[in-house]
């Protein structure tokens, strides 16, 4: 057996620049990167390795461990899942770094191979720099923290247990109903040690992960419940982007007349004009989705988790013969809502229960009800459009009508994760091609968008990306910024300054509580509470010195003007747009359970309460 005498870092770097994947007879280069930020626990070790030029994986240097780790999950989202990215960092507060980036890749089923440093594995120098000592189980280290979020952990404690290692991890990266983040732990004197790697172990490797069909007698059995329906909607899940099933589901929406509302992840497969298109669902929903979600006695939920905001906490569904068929390659979200569970690609499954429903010739029975909602609705998102400007500023709502009917290019990227903007978007939005729309919306992690911005933007840079974020995601994390300047890579940030985090303000105020400790006010000395006047900002000003080209806008026609002189630009812009409070969109006929108090010394907390627990007593109980 012929061998290859490498560190274990040099072996894992040639390992990972020989997997591919597979995907309906195109073959593609799964990983295409590592994003690093290099400290004592992996700079002369997995360091070492990628700054040796006899590999093909790109080096992108992070400015903090979690917004790269946020950028390589918006890399290999932008790719449909078909590409990833590894990031690494040295041991302790780097690795700890990394775990929100990691519990937000494994939540959105986005594929992300963690490598941080750790201990010493001969546990001779210990305690090292930056290690946690854990009394009662030295085996424990800061890494261990990873183990809740990632859907596969391992720690390389001697340099031959890399292949067992490497091959799992990428079993759960290139499975489509597993996939999330992979940490494999690195003891920083293992990085460096060698071993005689059998040549096999680095030859190329494509994965093929296929597509799984319905079990024998599954189709009849789905198309058998959809002609028992009269009144069936689709929920069109990240499932049917991962899967490349948008024109299947287009198909089946129209041969059985059957409307569908969209999930964050699902939102742009089709486009936002389709006469069945309803919008977003639930929380974030359009009034077009929940009012025919109220009526329908069938959800086809099809590649979608049927978290709280999607079905409004189990809420939305009103009809008292209201059944859910789900449609995933997961069974665990299969069997959600005590839903009939068909395990499945959804693009063989859409097409396999169309031929079972086109012989039978079923129509769904909406008649002309889905056009009078979908205009009704289309009216009202041409209205928060086209708000007029007020002394305090323009509309939220307006920014978006403004860029997205002719402001930036119909095919260039949004993205966006936090705050009042997701909703805004999921509504308003109007995707005219498809994999533009790119919101992180199943951690609703503040921070992901300057850095998902970077992410997107490396995998399209021949497109324009816009990322929209608040003032509060801003300050959250914008570190990236200067990895888009040392790139040459432009993004487009325009940021949302109403000074303060005003999406929970709006959940506070909502359930009776006076506002406290959500907007950005200095501390008042006379109540000695952080009520006094607001606290003013010029983010331009911060992002000039960072190198972005810079506009501000404190009207709409002053943001027209930024969005067409920043075309011109080679270089990352912000816009600094001054909106006024209080200008996002809101309800649309949708609930959402939060834990309101039953005790209060407040009247409208404790109504708020008895409300909570009225709509709680309606939802479906599974």
């Amino acid at each position: 057996m012929s061998t290859l005498r490498l560190t274990m870092s040099q072996a894992l770097i040639k390992f990972l620049d020989n997997q591919y994947l597979e995907v309906d007879g195109v073959e593609i280069k799964f990983v295409e990167g590592v994003f690093g930020i290099f400290g004592h626990g992996c700079v002369v070790g997995i360091g070492e390795a990628l700054q040796e030029p006899d590999h093909g994986l790109k080096f992108y240097q992070g400015h903090s461990e979690q917004g790269m780790g946020h950028a390589a999950i918006a890399y290999g989202k932008q790719n449909n899942r078909k590409k990833m990215m590894a990031v690494t960092s040295s041991i302790g507060p780097g690795a700890l770094n990394m775990v929100t980036a990691a519990g937000t890749a494994t939540v959105n089923r986005i594929p992300v191979l963690f490598l941080p440093g750790d201990a010493f594995a001969c546990r001779q120098p210990d305690p090292v720099l930056q290690q946690i000592e854990v009394p009662w189980d030295y085996t424990v280290t800061a890494n261990d923290a990873f183990k809740s979020v990632c859907k596969y952990w391992d720690r390389i404690s001697r340099p031959d247990q890399l292949m067992a290692a490497g091959i799992n991890a990428m079993r759960v990266l290139t499975d489509p109903a597993e996939t999330g983040a992979v940490c494999l732990a690195l003891p920083q004197d293992v990085q460096g040690e060698a071993y005689d790697y059998p040549e096999e172990f680095f030859a190329k490797r494509v994965h093929r992960p296929g597509r799984r069909p319905l079990s024998p007698g599954d189709a009849l059995r789905a198309a058998t419940l959809i002609n028992r329906k009269k009144k069936p909607m689709i929920i069109c899940g990240g499932g049917v982007r991962y899967s490349d099933a948008g024109r299947e589901l287009e198909k089946f929406a129209e041969q059985f007349d059957i409307p569908f509302g969209e999930t964050q992840a699902g939102k742009g497969v089709l486009s936002w004009d389709n006469p069945r298109n309803l919008g977003g669902l639930g929380v974030t929903g359009t009034s077009s989705a929940n009012e025919i979600a109220h009526e329908t006695d069938l959800v086809i939920a099809v590649g979608t988790r049927l978290n709280d905001f999607v079905t409004a906490s189990k809420w939305d569904f009103h009809n008292p013969d209201v059944e859910l068929l789900s449609i995933n390659v997961s069974a665990f979200d299969a069997y959600k809502m005590n839903a009939h569970p068909y395990l499945a690609d959804a693009k063989l499954a859409l097409v396999e229960i169309t031929e079972e429903l086109s012989r039978i010739n079923y129509k769904a029975s909406w008649g002309g009800r889905i056009k009078e909602v979908v205009d009704a609705w289309t009216a009202e998102n041409t209205r928060l459009y086209t708000l007029d400007d007020k002394e305090s500023g323009f509309a939220q709502t307006k920014v978006m009508g403004l860029m997205n009917e002719g402001g930036i290019p119909e095919d260039a990227i949004v993205v966006s994760a936090s705050g009042s903007l997701p909703s805004d978007m999921e509504r308003l939005w109007r995707t005219r091609v498809p994999d533009t729309y790119h919101l992180e919306y199943g951690f609703s992690c503040m921070g992901y968008e300057i850095a998902g911005a970077l992410g997107a933007k490396i995998a399209c840079p021949d497109k324009e990306v816009y990322c929209l974020v608040g003032d509060g995601g801003f300050w959250m994390l914008n570190s990236e910024m200067i990895t888009a300047v040392q790139e040459g890579l432009k993004i487009n940030v325009v940021l949302i300054d109403n000074n303060g985090f005003h999406c929970i303000d709006n959940l506070q105020a909502s359930q009776g509580i006076p506002h406290f400790g959500c907007e950005f006010r200095f501390r008042n000395p006379e109540s000695d509470r952080l009520d006094g006047d607001y606290i003013p900002v010029d983010y331009a000003t911060l992002a000039s010195g960072v190198g972005f080209a810079t506009y501000r806008a404190s009207s709409s026609e002053e943001f027209v003007d930024a969005l067409k002189a920043s075309r011109a630009q080679d270089k990352p812009v912000l816009i600094d747009c001054k909106t006024e409070r209080k200008s996002m969109t809101d309800g649309y006929g949708a609930w959402w359970r939060v834990g309101t108090p039953e005790v209060s010394k407040k009247d409208a907390v404790v109504e708020a309460s008895k409300d909570m627990k009225k709509n709680a007593a309606k939802a479906k109980q599974f």
